[in-house]
């Protein structure tokens, strides 16, 4: 028989097991991140970037054109009179070119140096990534604080429906002990009316609780992307020796747009150097390459040019001053941004030193507190059978220990949610 029974508890255990489970809250903000809808942005950005430096990359293939024209013209090259009668005497007619031109051809043009444009180009294309990949890490990280928020806000709910819960259950043992008193005669209807109000409102505040905690759960299930219920957040240890380090991801998107800036002033200072390539023209038309040859008859012919062609475009020049102190403006502009986050990031970090170190006091005598309000709640129920004291001397007492406990369970967890602000303002 013992052994049914110790069966029947191990699967009864079981089943409870299978249908619960539990979250840390680290588990929570790893499952918000990776269901956030801006996390989907990472891969577009990444093909962004290899489609950027492919067409960069591809400005060193050959450019080839090919094309076609007929041109009519009112003036063209001739020989002189006096030549030409010299040259119908030893029968060769010479016409002159054709008032009317035509071609087809292929132009083919080769860079072999650029004065490092393409080069800067991709610098560009590569820091402008990490530029937007930083501003999406900003964007996610701001996720962990608020996901962070509604974990401790449905712990305390918690905390606060248990310890009501216990002070009801005093209430209600005290009702059932005035009950009894008033069959005896030795209590009033009012003194147990008293204390069933009072129960009753307690009630309310549990139910309100619960409501509340209710709504920080769907809030919490939306962030992570799964249901909450039969699972079990778990309290976070609270955590000693962090550093001062700060390691937020904005300072990263701060270094990357001023390291960005930079990129682009580089392509304005090479902008300035000359482009050297190689080219070839290759037509068939008329007329062709052999001028003399064309005048004496009009016939297609095939030609081809081909050489090295420097070009330079001063132009930048005129801009090059202006670009740098625009881009000098800037980075300072960034740099005053990153200080000014730095100073606020402080202020930050020295209000919640003191809040951990405030709570830390305040934690030294919660223990105690209660123990003393217990013992003084536990000798009122004993005088108030006793006639000594009156039933909203009771009450009172209740009250005082109940706020005494949920004050103790709000320094703890209060304490620990400080400490993971410090974690989030300096990212450790």
């Amino acid at each position: 028989m013992n052994r049914l029974i110790i069966s029947g508890l191990l699967l009864v255990f079981q089943v409870f097991q299978a249908n619960s489970s539990t979250l840390t809250i680290e588990e929570c903000v790893g499952k918000a991140e990776a269901n956030y809808p801006a996390i989907k942005k990472y891969a577009p950005l990444n093909t962004t970037l290899d489609i950027n430096l492919s067409d960069i990359n591809k400005g060193w293939l050959p450019r080839i054109g090919a094309y076609g024209q007929v041109t009519g013209q009112n003036v063209v090259p001739s020989f002189p009179s006096a030549l030409s009668d010299v040259m119908e005497q030893f029968g060769q007619q010479i016409k002159g070119l054709g008032k009317i031109q035509y071609k087809v051809g292929i132009d083919v043009t080769q860079t072999i140096w650029d004065g490092g444009a393409s080069k800067a180009r991709r610098d560009i294309a590569r820091n402008q990534n990490e530029v937007e990949t930083s501003a999406l890490d900003v964007e996610l990280y701001g996720v962990r604080q608020r996901v962070e928020n509604l974990y401790f806000a449905i712990l305390l709910g918690n905390e606060q429906i248990m310890q009501s819960a216990t002070t009801l259950d005093l209430l209600n043992a005290n009702l059932e002990r005035l009950k009894a008193m008033l069959r005896n005669g030795t209590a009033m209807q009012s003194d147990v009316d008293m204390v069933e109000a009072q129960a009753l409102e307690l009630n309310q505040t549990i139910t309100q609780a619960r409501y509340a905690v209710e709504s920080y759960k769907r809030g919490l299930e939306l962030f992570i992307g799964e249901s909450l219920d039969g699972t079990e957040l778990i309290c976070p240890s609270e955590i000693v020796n962090m550093s001062d380090n700060n390691n937020r991801p904005e300072l990263k998107l701060f270094e990357k747009q001023i390291a960005a800036m930079r990129a682009a002033q580089n392509l304005s200072d090479v902008s300035t150097m000359p482009v050297i390539g190689l080219f070839a023209q290759s037509y068939y038309g008329y007329p062709g390459l052999n001028y003399f040859n064309s005048m004496i008859n009009r016939e297609w012919s095939f030609n081809i040019v081909g050489g090295v062609k420097i070009s330079w475009n001063i132009d930048s020049f005129y801009t090059k001053k202006n670009s740098s102190r625009k881009t000098s403006a800037d980075i300072e502009s960034i740099t005053a941004d990153r200080e000014t986050f730095m100073f606020n990031t402080n202020i930050q970090k020295t209000s919640i030193n003191e809040n951990i170190s405030g709570l830390r006091r305040l934690m030294a005598d919660d223990e105690r507190i209660v123990t003393l309000r217990s013992n003084v709640r536990k000798a009122a129920e004993s005088q108030l059978e006793n006639g000594i004291i009156d039933t909203t001397a009771l009450l009172s007492k209740i009250t005082d220990e109940n706020i005494a406990k949920l004050n103790g369970t709000y320094h703890h967890i209060k304490l620990i949610q400080e400490i993971y602000n410090l974690k989030y303002t300096l990212n450790q």
